[in-house]
Parts: structure tokens; sequence; C-alpha cells
């Protein structure tokens, strides 16, 4: 179980996250939704360690991790990819997926299994590939460390629909294996269709929590979330 409790967060003098309580259980996939400036980007940064909170407390199957710096987080299995393509550009696919921890065989082939083809551009730049090969990239190198719990910051955003159907079925595979996903995401209906639990975010606080069922047809839903994000499937 990973939680956040009465978290409060921002950056300087700005208050950004208001009394945000979350729990993750274990192997569960949650959707964290809301609009724009809602202080979704900076959740996830709390719950990496990237942020420290002014107050309350996070925990990760019941150990107070309040205030762990990443790297901290990340070997007690908790894992970021942030928004945009998490990559270094300088270096070859091979090298990018060694940086995950995991060298060897073993890391390439879980790799290239979940993302075929990340196995034909071994020995090409990062840089050089497109976004969506380099978003795959991004996320196998988060996959290969054998993550506990994801945090996943808009994975899909700017791909073409043929690589957000790759990246769903990746998301929904790393599912099932038993790690629990949390997930920013602006194509609702699928983050919906992926989720155990659902929670809005809008303007620092969380305004609902529960199941992606509860959801239909509720007027909370449009209102919180925006005819535009709303609208988009």
């Amino acid at each position: 179980m990973f939680t956040l409790e009465n978290v409060f967060a921002g950056y300087g003098g700005t208050v950004i996250l208001r009394d945000v309580s979350l729990a993750l259980p274990s192997g569960s996939v949650a959707a964290l939704l809301g609009p724009n400036g809602a202080g979704k980007t900076t959740l996830l940064r709390v719950a990496s360690g990237l942020l420290r909170p002014t107050s309350g407390t996070m925990t990760f199957d019941g150990v107070d991790v309040t205030g762990a710096r990443p790297h901290q987080l990340a070997a007690r299995g908790v894992c970021h990819v942030p928004e945009g393509r998490a990559v270094f550009p300088s270096l070859t696919v091979r090298e990018n997926l060694a940086l995950s921890g995991r060298r060897g065989t073993e890391a390439l082939e879980k790799a290239v299994g979940a993302f075929p083809r990340l196995g034909e551009r071994l020995t090409q730049l990062a840089g050089t590939m497109s976004g969506g090969e380099q978003q795959m990239l991004a996320l196998a190198r988060a996959y290969v460390s054998n993550p506990d719990v994801m945090l996943l910051d808009e994975v899909s955003m700017g791909l073409a629909p043929k690589i957000v159907d790759e990246i769903f079925e990746f998301l929904g595979r790393v599912a099932r294996e038993g790690a629990s996903l949390l997930l920013v995401e602006q194509y609702v209906s699928r983050a919906l269709a992926l989720a155990d639990f659902v929670y809005l975010l809008d303007r620092g606080q969380i305004v609902f929590r529960g199941e992606p069922s509860e959801l239909d047809g509720d007027d909370v839903f449009a209102h919180y979330l925006g005819s535009e994000v709303g609208h988009t499937h």
C-alpha cells in the first residue's frame, strides 16, 4: 500500500496541494484526473520524492517515507516516469536500459518483450528516435527495474493513436504482473478502462474518490474535468 495522508505541498510561498489523501493498494491501478493546473504533476513529484511536502505523511508498505529522497524511494521500488521523453538522448537504447540498474540479457529481453521495436534500435542514439519510440524506451527502462509502484505522468501525450494503443497495452501488462500504477492521463476513457480507482483533483484538492463505474453519468465528471478533457477518447 502506498499512501499520501493530509499532504500540503507547493513551490516557494505558493500552496499547490491542500490536504490531499490518496491510497494506492498493492497491485492496483488508480487514475488521477483533473483539469490543467489542478496539481496532478505536483502530486506525482511529491510521491516520487522530487518535492518534499510542507506537511502530511507518505507511507509505503506501512513505513513512513515522508521526505525520502528520490533514490531512496526508487530503491524501495517506486518509479516515476515524468511528462516528456525521459531518456538520455546522447546514449544508445542499450545504454539507456543499462542505466535502469538491471544489466545483461535478462533486462534487454524484458524490454524487447514489452516493446519489440526497441530490439531493432539497441545501438541507435535515443535522441534520434521518434517521440513514440523514446516514450517506449522511457517506459521500458522503468519496467526492467521491476518497480512495485509506477507513477506515470501523461505518458501518451503527443503520440500517434497506434503508439497510444501500444502503450496502454503495455500498462495493462504491467498491472497484470502485479505492479501498482498511479496514472495521470489525458485520455480519460482509456485511463478509466484500466483503473480500479479514480481520484479527481481540482485546485489542489481531492474532490472525488471512488471506482470508475461511479462516474458514469455523474455531473462531477464533466464539472471537474471540463468539456475538453472529458470528451477526449
